[in-house]
């Protein structure tokens, strides 16, 4: 089954064993997330509805990766769809790994590719409705307890321990 969004596979496979499973799998676009800074703030969109939990979420800026588009550029394009940023405006946008991490390998071919991203902001030209938190360990805590998105949590981590 094809869709916009994912395939779904079918498939027999043997096993090392030597028996023969039917197994289901998707392949999905690989995605993005930003940890995003500015004058000591984590820079965050207005939390959204998501379907797949029915409730609205606070999540870092992220999305999937289109086909033969770097990963890079994806960030770049996320951050102006969603923080509403220009490219002048991202100072520095590195990557904290360099071939992604797979997001569930025994279900799916998908991978996520984590970035922080330094933001050159005035004093009150930030969007409307877009959340900050402090850079310190208390911010750091709070986002912590708000943040459900696992995969968001991974990524700010994956930033704290390095």
């Amino acid at each position: 089954m094809r869709s916009p969004w994912f395939t779904l596979i079918g498939e027999r496979l043997r096993d090392d064993r030597d028996r023969l499973l039917d197994y289901w799998r998707v392949e999905k676009a690989d995605s993005a997330i930003i940890v995003t800074q500015a004058q000591g703030q984590f820079l965050l969109p207005p939390p959204s509805y998501r379907p797949g939990i029915a409730q609205v979420s606070l999540d870092f800026p992220g999305g999937r990766i289109p086909p033969n588009t770097a990963p890079e550029t994806a960030a770049q394009g996320i951050l102006g769809r969603e923080l509403d940023l220009t490219p002048e405006q991202i100072l520095d946008l590195t990557p904290l790994n360099d071939q992604g991490w797979p997001v569930n390998s025994s279900f799916s071919n998908q991978r996520l590719f984590g970035f922080v991203a330094e933001i050159d902001v005035q004093p009150g030209t930030l969007s409307p409705g877009l959340l900050t938190y402090p850079c310190t360990e208390a911010g750091i805590a709070t986002l912590l307890t708000e943040l459900t998105c696992l995969q968001c949590r991974a990524v700010l981590l994956e930033w704290l321990h390095r």
